[in-house]
């Protein structure tokens, strides 16, 4: 840990404020109070830092396997080291406390500035992904490419201001900041360069953030995560009503069609909602529609059936939306299967499984064991990743004795009670009790916009690509 520590103490600290030439009286008395309000955090930082590597006993095992459990990503080198342990002062857990408050409690010579700044960081720091938008003499401007919000942030440190000149407009920086006055923000650990990116890799990017990151999705922005989560209940509530049922088995080619047919009806109910003619097609709609010329073009691709999501964008100027439904789609490895399951809930999303029904015949067999495959069938369900705990509690509605007694034998454990174990059981297995944001749930516009532009250009590149080839081989021949 003393490499670690040594590494931790070169991060530096930033905050939002722009110095000015010729500055006045009470300007220049702002500049040193801020001077002093970041040299003071950061020697904070830095105590909260030591007090995590020097600390033993639970503390210290908390801390190896938060860093163990986030050193599997592919890219980990001393920043993104770095970087885990600063959010782990934050987001580790001891017992039922966070590392920060274990600080603040051994603390007894903290001053009140001190606790008050400990306790914004427990409360509102957050990891984003930040694009450089300007450079200023002495500081960036920052957008968190998840919210579209804009931060400015400046060195505490001289020294950094050589190392920022190595940083161009359009770089992408993953970072942690917190706040160190009501209205100023400091970079609260090392940032993560990650270059200049064109549109897909930048899709890439913010896809890999939303895997990586799951708890820090629209963390400042609290209205578009709750108009996510809306959207998870909407969709749940659109499924079961076009299905008549949260649950739906077809052969893979049919549940394709159906959930395009869902998705269009999907559009067009938004559309009905607004005021606009729902029983008409979308061909229809768009040509009476009397909006902009690119959202009609928008909505036109969506009448296609290319991406009924693009009618959401149709309905920015009639109703305001800040999100856009995704397009959903059956996974192309389940549209020749013989049979798949679409299971919806109002949390956990929508999931597809083409072996449901394998698993509830076992429960409804009377010698399970005879079936070839059951038990490797039951240890997949443990194993993968994508039956989520809705999925066992929706199993264990069906017949719990008959489950109770296929997990006795499958895990060898006679004295297992679902009742009692399942949770346990499920957690075992990394599998959390609580939904993160589920892949239907809505996105913010111009992260919508961002992944279609991403779509296009790759789309395009791979065109060019089959043009080129062909080329080659007609002057071959």
């Amino acid at each position: 840990m003393r490499t670690l520590r040594r590494s931790a103490a070169q991060q530096t600290i930033f905050c939002m404020s722009s110095i000015k030439k010729n500055l006045k009286p009470t300007i220049i008395a702002e500049k040193i109070l801020m001077e002093k309000i970041l040299t003071e955090a950061w020697t904070l930082k830095q105590n909260l830092i030591d007090f995590v590597l020097d600390a033993e006993g639970e503390l210290a095992v908390a801390l190896e396997a938060y860093v163990a459990d986030r050193s599997s990503r592919d890219r980990y080198d001393i920043a993104q080291q770095n970087q885990v342990i600063d959010s782990f002062t934050v987001e580790g857990k001891v017992g039922e406390k966070r590392p920060i408050e274990l600080f603040a409690e051994s603390q007894t010579d903290l001053s009140d500035t001190d606790r008050k700044l400990l306790a914004q960081w427990r409360l509102r720091s957050f990891t984003g992904l930040f694009e450089i938008v300007q450079i200023f003499p002495d500081s960036w401007e920052l957008m968190n490419w998840l919210t579209a919000k804009h931060y400015v942030v400046t060195p505490n440190s001289s020294n950094f201001l050589q190392e920022m000149s190595r940083f161009k407009l359009g770089e992408i920086l993953l970072t942690r900041i917190a706040p160190l006055t009501d209205d100023s923000w400091m970079m609260s650990g090392p940032p993560v360069p990650m270059g200049k990116l064109g549109r897909p890799k930048l899709a890439v990017a913010i896809g890999n953030f939303k895997q990586n990151y799951k708890h820090h999705l629209y963390s400042d922005a609290p209205e578009l995560l709750e108009l996510a989560w809306q959207s998870v209940a909407q969709y749940h509530h659109d499924f079961t009503e076009f299905f008549g049922s949260d649950e739906v088995t077809l052969p893979g080619y049919q549940l394709n069609k159906k959930i395009a047919e869902f998705q269009e009806s999907i559009a067009k109910k938004r559309l009905a909602d607004t005021g606009i003619d729902g029983t008409k097609s979308l061909d229809e709609i768009v040509q009476e529609a009397t909006v902009a010329t690119e959202e009609i073009k928008a909505a036109a691709v969506a009448a296609a059936g290319t991406d009924p999501a693009a009618v959401e964008v149709l309905l920015e100027g009639n109703a305001n939306s800040k999100m856009v439904t995704p397009k959903v789609e059956l996974p192309d490895r389940f549209k020749k299967a013989s049979q798949v399951t679409a299971l919806s809930h109002p949390r956990w999303g929508q999931t597809f499984l083409p072996d449901y029904t394998q698993f509830t015949a076992l429960l409804s067999a009377e010698d399970w064991q005879s079936i070839v495959g059951a038990q490797k069938l039951v240890r997949n369900y443990l194993e993968d990743p994508a039956i989520n705990v809705s999925i066992w509690q929706r199993l264990a509605k069906i017949d719990p004795a008959k489950l109770q007694e296929i997990l006795q034998v499958v895990l060898g454990r006679t004295d297992f009670q679902l009742d009692r174990d399942l949770d346990a059981l499920l957690q075992e297995f990394h599998k959390p009790l609580e939904p993160d944001l589920p892949e239907i749930a809505s996105v913010p516009l111009h992260l919508h916009d961002l992944f279609q532009e991403a779509l296009g250009e790759v789309q395009k590149s791979k065109s060019k690509a089959q043009d080129k080839k062909k080329s080659s081989k007609g002057f071959k021949s």
